[in-house]
C-alpha cells in the first residue's frame, strides 16, 4: 500500500480548490521548503538534496511572475517581476558556487515575499468584510429606503 496515496489526494484537492491568491501563498512556501532543503543538503554534503532543492525551488519561483496581475499595478507588478528574476539568477548562482550566504539571503527575501504576500491577503479579506458590513440602500423588506432631498 502507498503512504504516499492519501497525502496526495490531499494536496490535489487543496491546489483545486484554492483561490488565486492562497495559490501563490503556497508556491511561496514550497519555495520556501525548496531552499531550506537546499540549504541543508549544503551543510550535509548531500548532493542530492541540493540538486532537488535547487531545482525545485528555481522552478517554483520561475513560476511566480505568471501570478502577477499587472493590470491591477502596473509599476509594482514590473518591480515583483524584477525581484522574481534576481531570485532566479541568484537561484542559479548559489546552486554553482555552493554559496550557503547567498542561499540564507534567498531564503530571508523569500519568506519577506511571503509574510508581505500572507498580510495583503489578510487585508483584502477585510477590506471585502467591510464592504459587506456596509448598510446597503435597500432595507431588509427588499424595498429601497426613503431618502429626503432638500433643495433650495
Amino acid at each position: 500500500m502507498n503512504d504516499q496515496a492519501p497525502i496526495n489526494a490531499y494536496l490535489q484537492s487543496k491546489v483545486m480548490s484554492a483561490s488565486p491568491e492562497e495559490l501563490r501563498l503556497m508556491l511561496l512556501d514550497g519555495a520556501i521548503r525548496f531552499a531550506y532543503q537546499a540549504q541543508t543538503g549544503l551543510e550535509q554534503g548531500d548532493h542530492e538534496q541540493v540538486y532537488l532543492g535547487f531545482s525545485q525551488c528555481r522552478d517554483i519561483v520561475l513560476e511566480l511572475p505568471n501570478t502577477i496581475k499587472p493590470e491591477h499595478a502596473p509599476e509594482i507588478a514590473q518591480r515583483v517581476s524584477e525581484l522574481y528574476a534576481f531570485m532566479y539568477t541568484e537561484l542559479i548562482r548559489c546552486g554553482n558556487e555552493r554559496d550557503q550566504t547567498g542561499l540564507a539571503k534567498l531564503i530571508s527575501l523569500l519568506e519577506y515575499e511571503r509574510e508581505t504576500w500572507a498580510l495583503l491577503m489578510v487585508q483584502l479579506v477585510n477590506e471585502k468584510a467591510q464592504q459587506h458590513a456596509q448598510p446597503s440602500a435597500i432595507n431588509p423588506a427588499g424595498s429601497e429606503r426613503p431618502t429626503l432631498s432638500i433643495q433650495a
